[in-house]
């Protein structure tokens, strides 16, 4: 086999970071490490953990400059992750993706081919060709520009959990911390309103006559968890699947016909491209709920439809504020909004919103995509 590279990307704190931000970082530093060791012991030749403070790069950017590293190194397959992803990984997924690594012909591994956190890329060939790949902003959309622009064979590992990753220090909670370390980690910051939560919400999906709201960005394979797991009924509104993963950088083959000229703008591929250009804005149906009766209402209208909820924030902020994530409310802000945490949330429409969420007579559960996926699936099967 030749020999891999592993990448792990770690963002360090920024000079503004907050302490949830910081409890997070930490975190994702010691899985980064758990990550180095064991993917060492997975067979891979070179892992290293590629540090920093925010600089600005894209994504896209920074993984040109590591497959030509790579390559410079000898390498003939590279596996590039973030270092809160997969905290629920074992040996075997690890040997899976530093396998795929090390085959002779281009292809790719993801742990999702939609929204990856993970890429496993095997070939020297397709480390040169990724010269090409453009600004891409983060490694989401990756699998999509593989396949679609550079011809690559794409599959995904299906395993669920791997498509945990710790994007908020909520997600520590999901993923197993204690709540005893999870709070001396964020320096004695009050987490019991969401503490308290995450019981009620175990407790009705364990309960056959309630029912619980479930909305943002789940999945048809979360649904048919739960439909076998959880004894409630579910209200899924399932809106905004790719958000993060939709970058119109990754269709780059739409603009190409089939001889390499133009495409014929009757084709698919010229319709493909003018889908792109007139992609609309991100828009939910919770968040024109908010839009008509005002932030601070919202709990009341879940109220209305279930007995508890569990609603992808990300998706309200993106109606509110656009699919550019710089153009939100800070991470410290939609870390306190995870955790209920409203007197921490200084922008004021997310502090009105999460105040209504707290204060709402049904127990709400507000965070990203691992909430609303894996995150729910892990909820249901802890019943005790």
């Amino acid at each position: 086999m030749p020999p891999v590279a592993v990448r792990i990307l770690h963002a360090e704190p920024g000079p503004q970071a907050g302490p949830l931000e910081r409890a997070l970082i930490q975190a994702r530093a010691e899985l980064a490490e758990r990550h180095r060791i064991g993917f060492l012991a997975a067979g891979a030749t070179d892992v290293r953990v590629v540090a920093g403070p925010p600089d600005g790069l894209s994504f896209g950017e920074r993984l040109r400059g590591l497959a030509a590293e790579a390559l410079g190194t000898g390498a003939g397959g590279l596996v590039v992750l973030g270092s809160g992803s997969l905290p629920l990984a074992t040996a075997g997924d690890r040997r899976a993706f530093v396998a795929a690594a090390g085959g002779l012909v281009p292809a790719a591994l993801a742990n999702n081919v939609y929204s990856a956190d993970i890429v496993a890329l095997s070939g020297a060939t397709l480390l040169r060709e990724l010269g090409d790949l453009p600004d891409l902003p983060a490694d989401n959309a990756l699998p999509r520009w593989l396949a679609e622009v550079a011809g690559v064979p794409v599959s995904g590992l299906q395993r669920w959990r791997l498509g945990i990753d710790l994007d908020s220090p909520l997600d520590l909670l999901l993923a197993g911390r204690t709540i005893d370390a999870t709070r001396r980690r964020m320096a004695g910051l009050d987490i019991d309103a969401v503490v308290v939560r995450l019981g009620r919400v175990r407790a009705i999906l364990a309960d056959r006559r309630a029912e619980l709201v479930l909305a943002g960005r789940t999945s048809a394979g979360t649904l048919r968890a739960l439909e076998r797991g959880a004894a409630c009924r579910v209200r899924a509104l399932v809106e905004e699947r790719g958000l993060r993963a939709a970058s119109s950088l990754a269709f780059g083959a739409a603009n190409i016909g089939p001889d390499g000229g133009a495409a014929d703008p009757g084709s698919v591929a010229a319709r493909n491209r003018g889908a792109v250009a007139a992609r609309r804005p991100p828009r939910s149906t919770l968040g024109l709920l908010v839009d008509r009766d005002g932030p601070g209402a919202l709990g009341g209208l879940l109220a209305e439809l279930g007995d508890g909820a569990v609603v992808d924030t990300r998706v309200l902020l993106a109606h509110r504020f656009g699919a550019d994530e710089a153009g939100w409310p800070p991470a410290e802000d939609r870390f306190a909004a995870d955790m209920l945490l409203p007197d921490r949330i200084a922008e004021p429409w997310l502090r009105a919103l999460i105040t209504g969420l707290r204060d709402a007579p049904i127990p709400i559960l507000a965070g990203g995509h691992t909430l609303v996926g894996p995150g729910i699936r892990l909820l249901a099967g802890r019943r005790a």
